[in-house]
């Protein structure tokens, strides 16, 4: 089988998506800054075993439409996507994975629309409910860091980080998806906390050589997205932190019922960042079936580890559909 490429009509925007396989639909929701190619490994696997696998490129990146105004890129309407992609393809339901990013993409999607996404699995960023009343999510942010700049913050002056990350695209490329791995040695990993006199891009270093999992094709195929588009579309999902919580307040405390996986890598930045909502997802995911964190993987771990990545979903796979083919034959 080989990967088809086209594109669709959802929410107001042309998405382009990679699609391969038949049977029940799984999307694949990527993260910052990636496109449907960070899925590359997952794509042939899944399709393989019987599954109808799409990996969008997502609201500003790659071939889909970049709206203008960062208003456009709040959960809700990201959310929105995925309901009409489901819809575009003829389908009427979907399993959704979300790494970085993609992943409270996922998780919005799954509380919005249970109905639709009947299961759940997230990558690198565990699931943080939403809150009502309270500071917004910057100001909560500029108390706990103080003096010193979070890089969630530094990407919120509109054009401030476009310029810096577009200066050199690939050497931005290979900086952070060195930095962002398990390969990056002890103190040059990805710095999520800097002084603010410093350039967020200068603080991670130029490795020597790619790691083994990132070939120069790879490296290559990153490059030509983002030279092409820039980085203004994924940065805008960004600057709509608190528009989100305000936006979605009315999902205070709601929890993720449906069956559920996470998976992220032991080295991942994440959980340093998130720890606690990684404790919690007993609680705030009770359906969830199983959580792993991957020896010596960072913050790609579908691409560091990808067989290990796609066991962990296949099995997912066929318990969520065997246990929807079991209720589906229980008597009335």
């Amino acid at each position: 089988m080989d990967v088809k490429h086209h594109t669709i009509d959802t929410n107001g925007i042309r998405m382009h998506v990679a699609e391969m396989g038949e049977g029940p639909l799984v999307i694949l929701c990527h993260g910052f800054p990636e496109c449907w190619y960070s899925w590359r490994h997952q794509i042939s696997a899944l399709a393989s075993q019987g599954y109808r696998v799409i990996a969008p490129d997502q609201r500003g990146y790659g071939q889909t439409s970049a709206p203008e105004s960062i208003e456009s890129y709040d959960l809700c309407r990201l959310a929105s996507d995925m309901v009409g992609l489901v819809y575009a393809l003829g389908e009427s339901s979907a399993t959704i994975v979300g790494h970085d990013w993609g992943s409270p993409v996922a998780w919005t999607s799954a509380l919005l629309r249970p109905d639709i996404f009947h299961s759940v699995c997230l990558m690198s960023v565990p699931f943080i409910p939403f809150s009502i009343g309270g500071p917004t999510f910057t100001d909560s942010v500029r108390a706990a860091f103080g003096e010193m700049e979070f890089y969630q913050l530094y990407f919120q002056e509109p054009g401030k980080a476009e310029k810096e990350l577009e200066e050199d695209v690939r050497t931005t490329m290979l900086k952070l998806l060195y930095s962002g791995s398990g390969d990056a040695p002890e103190g040059q990993g990805f710095q999520f906390v800097f002084p603010r006199s410093r350039r967020f891009i200068d603080l991670h270093p130029t490795p020597q050589s790619l790691p083994g999992w990132l070939t120069p094709e790879d490296l290559d195929y990153f490059t030509a997205q983002f030279e092409r588009t820039g980085f203004r579309g994924g940065l805008n999902w960004y600057r709509n932190l608190d528009r989100d919580f305000e936006l979605l307040a009315f999902l205070a405390k709601a929890v993720i019922r449906q069956p559920s996986l996470f998976i992220a890598g032991e080295k991942d930045v994440c959980m340093t960042m998130y720890r606690d909502a990684y404790r919690a997802l007993e609680q705030t995911m009770p359906g969830i079936t199983g959580k792993h964190l991957l020896a010596g993987a960072g913050h790609w771990v579908q691409q560091e580890r990808p067989a290990e990545v796609n066991d962990l979903l296949i099995a997912f796979l066929r318990e969520t559909h065997a246990g929807k083919i079991a209720a589906a034959a229980r008597p009335v």
